[in-house]
């Protein structure tokens, strides 16, 4: 059973007892992201993820990356462009510990300068790396050509510039001004009782003061799509298509979460993987991709092929977009489709550290975290008339941005 408490200051704690583990998975979710930075802050809410294993009030570096790790559980950490969270996995018996060193890094981190110097050159080895692993950096770009001028297309990971400059109060301000205590979810999944969560964790956190921030998110609204062709020090020719999609509020994103996974989703029964790789050998691997913001989304396509193959491939990829567009589903494409999806969906609840994630974002973003039967009510729902429409609408070839590399 799924039991949530607010605190007085705002901060919320989410619980699912699972009997059938020796684990515990828990973690803070907090609704600040790389999107919240200023331009001039660019890659600081993601060089934070790195400094809060660097030290707090009570530890140094050592002890919080031992902490855990000598007990064999796992301490982790990740920066998305709304979100940073801190979680932990560990033996039941060892939660208690996890919580309060979870606790230790989110709200007690000071940020050494000796460490901010050392971790900066860490960062700028990561930046480096994105930039040789040009099926990572495809995607970047991608992001600042759909979200040209806008947060959303800035790099998590910032420039080399940004990250060069931040100092310790930088890290300070930053969060001061950005973390609302009414958007951070504590959340456990795991083998404990709903009072055993309470007891390690309630207390330190009843002791964070109220904070609401007037700081609102800066909307995307002016979309042009582009078509940009670049040499890289590549082997094959790359190719990403995108453009900005459904937000994490909209009625109609489970329908495209379908279509999506109809057209590029993980299964070899993709139609993209079909037509480019079963039928054609055109390629290794193609996906396409949803993922939802609070005011907008983005979806994507990604594939490489051989350069004399790469026109051809485009117009295999066109040429699916256009049926979806131009053709409704069979009632038995669809039902199979459903279930499909469905059974994707239902086999992911059973990564309980991913779980215990979905629910803090969820709590976040909507206030509730609706049970999994809903959400399987909703895709069941969806018509092949809707899924067609949501098709001419995301699939207008007017309306996508492409972003292709070439063999130098």
């Amino acid at each position: 059973m799924l039991q949530i408490k607010e605190l007085a200051n705002g901060i919320r704690i989410v619980h699912q007892q699972v009997t059938h583990t020796r684990l515990v998975h828990c973690g803070f979710i907090l609704n600040i992201g790389s999107r919240d930075e200023d331009k001039e802050q660019e890659g600081l809410a993601h060089f934070w993820e790195h400094m809060a294993f660097k030290g707090t009030q009570k530890r140094k570096s050592f002890h919080i990356i031992n902490r855990l790790e000598s007990l064999g559980g796992e301490l982790n950490a990740y920066t998305t462009k709304e979100k940073v969270c801190f979680y932990a996995s560990v033996l039941k018996d060892h939660y208690p510990k996890a919580a309060e060193l979870l606790f230790d890094i989110t709200f007690n981190s000071t940020f050494p300068e000796k460490q901010i110097e050392k971790e900066r050159q860490v960062i700028l080895e990561e930046m480096a790396m994105y930039r040789d692993a040009p099926d990572d950096s495809i995607q970047d770009e991608l992001d600042e050509l759909v979200f040209e001028n806008h947060a959303l297309g800035r790099n998590i990971l910032g420039t080399e510039t940004t990250v060069g400059g931040f100092t310790q109060q930088d890290f300070f301000d930053f969060i001061s001004s950005r973390l609302d205590t009414s958007k951070v979810v504590f959340s456990v999944v795991g083998n404990i009782t709903f009072e055993k969560a309470l007891k390690a964790i309630e207390g330190p956190l009843s002791q964070i003061r109220t904070k609401h921030t007037l700081y609102v998110r800066s909307g995307f609204h002016d979309f042009k799509p582009k078509h940009k062709t670049t040499e890289r020090d590549v082997t094959q020719s790359l190719c990403a298509i995108g453009r900005p999609a459904y937000s994490l509020h909209d009625k109609n994103r489970f329908k495209l979460f379908l279509l999506n996974n109809i057209l590029g989703g993980p299964s070899m029964n993709s139609r993209l993987n079909l037509s480019l790789r079963e039928n054609y050998g055109y390629v290794y691997s193609v996906e396409s991709s949803y993922q939802t913001y609070s005011d907008t989304g983005f979806f994507g396509i990604f594939f490489g092929t051989e350069e004399k193959t790469l026109k051809k491939s485009l117009a295999i990829v066109h040429r699916e977009l256009e049926k979806l567009r131009s053709k409704k589903l069979g009632s038995l494409q669809l039902h199979m489709a459903k279930e499909q999806a469905i059974g994707q969906m239902a086999m992911a609840e059973e990564n309980y550290a991913a779980l215990m994630l979905v629910y803090g974002k969820s709590l976040i973003d909507h206030d509730k975290i609706d049970p999994l039967e809903k959400i399987f009510d909703k895709i069941r729902s969806a018509t092949a008339e809707e899924i067609q429409e949501i098709a001419q609408d995301i699939f207008d070839p007017s309306q996508l941005s492409h972003l292709i590399y070439t063999p130098n």
